[in-house]
């Protein structure tokens, strides 16, 4: 296939559809013909037909638009035959019953990295999450500890510059990220304190089932409490259950 052709309109439209309702939740017509900049017209068919499909659902008034059935059916199905997620459900399970804090699974996408497993914690204060959300990798633990996987170029490459600041903490220039990064290297798992949520320290290392690693796993503590040695004794089990996982890794097709 050749990828400098120009991708097809119309399909190019219907996916960039999908991909606003899924960040931004529902909106109505006006709203997103603005975002994506897409005649009213052309975005009222486009709508419509997939309002008749099932991908997208209306509102009790008819005016706002979000992702319908069809769309959940899909990500069921990409989970359901996702190998490495069913390799590292057992980690996860352990991870979650022995810290009892929210662990998660998470996957490198271009800037960004996206939930694809969580165990919630066992405790009222936590931090909020979904399946499937999407966050720029350079203010998250998980996506700090896969893009350590790749030479700063690459890094350079993948992000989109500037870095958005998520909170007063989050790392945005080109030469904290990469100090950051050469910490993450030499010790071998990532932190992220604040950077993402106020409140909350996250710690994960990356999954090495294939190289670079595009997975990793996380545990999230808020900071109220985080103790030292928790944060020891979470780094130290994060790094046990990844040998494991890099042992298992000839399960995978």
């Amino acid at each position: 296939m050749n990828e400098a052709r120009p991708p097809v309109k119309s399909a190019d439209r219907t996916l960039e559809l999908l991909e606003a309702l899924a960040a931004g939740g529902p909106r109505g017509l006006v709203e997103l013909a603005r975002e994506l900049d897409i005649p009213k017209s052309s975005l009222h068919g486009l709508l419509r037909t997939m309002t008749q499909r099932g991908w997208v659902e209306t509102d009790a008034t008819g005016t706002r638009f979000g992702l319908g059935v069809r769309a959940l059916q899909v990500g069921a199905a990409y989970l359901d035959s996702d190998d490495t997620l069913g390799l590292v459900s057992a980690t996860l399970d352990a991870l979650a019953e022995r810290f009892g804090e929210t662990v998660h699974l998470g996957r490198l996408d271009g800037p960004n990295v996206v939930y694809i497993a969580k165990r919630e914690s066992a405790h009222p204060l936590r931090l909020f999450s979904a399946i499937g959300r999407r966050l720029p990798a350079h203010a998250t633990a998980l996506g700090k500890a896969l893009l350590a996987q790749r030479p700063d170029a690459e890094v350079d490459r993948l992000l989109d510059w500037p870095l958005p600041s998520l909170t007063p903490h989050t790392l945005t220039t080109p030469e904290a990220l990469h100090a950051d990064l050469a910490r993450v290297r030499e010790h071998g798992w990532a932190e992220d304190r604040e950077e993402n949520t106020e409140g909350i320290m996250c710690l994960a290392v990356a999954v090495p089932l294939r190289k670079p690693a595009v997975d990793a796993i996380s545990v999230s503590v808020p900071l109220a409490r985080m103790r030292d040695t928790t944060a020891a004794d979470i780094v130290a089990d994060l790094h046990r259950h990844a040998a494991h996982l890099q042992a298992a890794a000839h399960l995978l097709p």
